[in-house]
């Protein structure tokens, strides 16, 4: 297996654990890996009327910085480009958050709501 292969399924693995910690905390999946020519979003998810956006990170250790660091100003305008084609495709009209879900090592995720 190389190494592409075994980063793609850590991330699923990692994403896997991120969507059973949001259904844990009451959230809805709504839609996952929701891909356009914008972007990629992670989970789509459901709570209280609201869409939720969730960017998942994750990372072995801080040595190149956090988990939530690693949410750049780039990747933040990639994420809501990709948004405003889900929410026009679907014809989204509820309000939207944009949280991270960042995992760093084996510790607990740390979910952070309205990140951006």
């Amino acid at each position: 297996m190389d190494k592409s292969t075994n980063s793609i399924q850590r991330g699923r693995q990692y994403e896997d654990l991120a969507l059973r910690y949001l259904l844990n905390q009451g959230l809805v999946l709504q839609a996952r890996n929701y891909r356009c020519r914008w972007g990629e979003l992670d989970l789509l998810m459901q709570e209280q009327g609201a869409l939720v956006i969730v960017e998942v990170r994750y990372r072995k250790n801080d040595s190149y910085g956090s988990a939530v660091e690693s949410v750049t100003a780039k990747k933040q305008s990639h994420i809501v480009a990709a948004a405003k084609h889900y929410i026009m495709t679907h014809k989204i009209n509820q309000p939207i958050r944009f949280d991270v879900l960042a995992i760093t090592g084996d510790a607990r995720p740390d979910w952070i709501k309205n990140a951006f």
